[in-house]
């Protein structure tokens, strides 16, 4: 067995070594050259990183090829686009202390952290003031205070960011603190580490989710077939045994899943590695990812074939956020 010592430097030190040049990932997948201007271009306003082990899944000299899609810069996110904007759910205007949002009854959110182990350049937060919102120790009595005072709250989700480019012990922590409130019931972590990057899946955070008295659900977010691959399956499987749930929820994005066929193969790939979908997203219109954007009418004609071919356990609701309803809006309300 590996020391658990090396297994954390391990993923840590996968970080350190995740792909943040455009130059670099334009040549490790011998791509043409030409499209390096714009790609820095757009790095310069949303950064790139992306682990070395996750271009290792892209198919090389593919434009095209889905996984790439998802994180290469490029000039169309410079374009200001009517109708998007750089909060387009009202994360700020649900800011009811510093780092924790408070949309929905019974659920509260905190913004654990502005570090994510990718840049997915549709990403709905990549415009968010991560500097003056976040979950820190400056902003930590006020939240508990908050919680422990609005009983209704059974659930905290932990958000970023992602919450599992924390240390163990901070994350411990903040288990620890929320599990000390009688009326949390439930722990909900959404990261997409386990997609990425998963070695982040260490025997010591096992140990973390399997002590806590709290119900663990981990939500991660799986967009394209290719995803689900084997080390991805040995971590669903380890963090089900410790009994986490596993969800996932993925977006829909033109040009990587919009077609039934590829998100059929999505739920069944997931499914058989112990993962249920979960919410199918239609895109949040950040500013910078207009171009990713399906329209409602196909993806409509998306989702009615979804459900043409799959047990309905097998298929995600499809939900659009909006800013100021009391739920996600599913697809039959849009």
């Amino acid at each position: 067995m590996i020391p658990r010592t090396e297994l954390l430097w391990q993923w840590q030190k996968s970080m350190s070594e995740a792909v943040t040049d455009p130059v670099d990932l334009i040549q490790r997948l011998g791509l043409d050259a030409t499209l390096i201007p714009e790609a820095k271009k757009a790095a310069n306003k949303f950064s790139l990183r992306v682990p070395s082990r996750y271009v290792g899944l892209m198919k090389r000299g593919d434009l095209t090829d889905p996984l790439l899609r998802q994180v290469l810069p490029i000039d169309s996110e410079l374009t200001r686009q009517d109708g998007f904007s750089d909060d387009p759910v009202g994360d700020v205007n649900a800011i009811a202390e510093s780092g924790l949002l408070h949309k929905y009854h019974g659920r509260a959110l905190l913004i654990t952290t502005g570090a994510c182990a990718i840049h997915c350049r549709f990403c709905f937060r990549r415009n968010f003031p991560y500097s003056d919102y976040l979950a820190d120790s400056a902003h930590w009595h006020n939240i508990v205070a908050y919680i422990e005072s609005h009983t209704e709250l059974d659930e905290v989700i932990l958000s970023g960011g992602d919450p599992l480019m924390m240390s163990d012990q901070r994350l411990s922590n903040l288990i620890q603190a929320m599990a000390k409130i009688d009326h949390v019931k439930r722990l909900r972590i959404h990261s997409r580490m386990p997609v990425v990057l998963p070695e982040r899946i260490t025997p010591p955070l096992l140990q973390l989710f399997a002590e806590s008295r709290l119900k663990i659900i981990l939500v991660m977010h799986a967009n394209h077939p290719n995803e689900v691959v084997d080390d991805l399956a040995e971590a669903a499987k380890q963090l089900t045994e410790v009994g986490v749930t596993l969800l996932n929820q993925s977006v829909l994005l033109k040009g990587v899943n919009d077609t039934a066929s590829l998100l059929t193969e999505l739920s069944e790939r997931l499914f058989s590695i112990g993962v249920l979908p979960y919410y199918l997203h239609l895109l949040d219109r950040a500013q910078g990812t207009a171009h990713f954007e399906v329209s409602e009418e196909a993806a409509m004609q998306i989702y009615r074939q979804l459900l043409g071919r799959l047990p309905g356990y097998l298929v995600p609701r499809m939900v659009r956020e909006i800013e100021g309803a009391i739920s996600k809006e599913a697809l039959n309300k849009l």
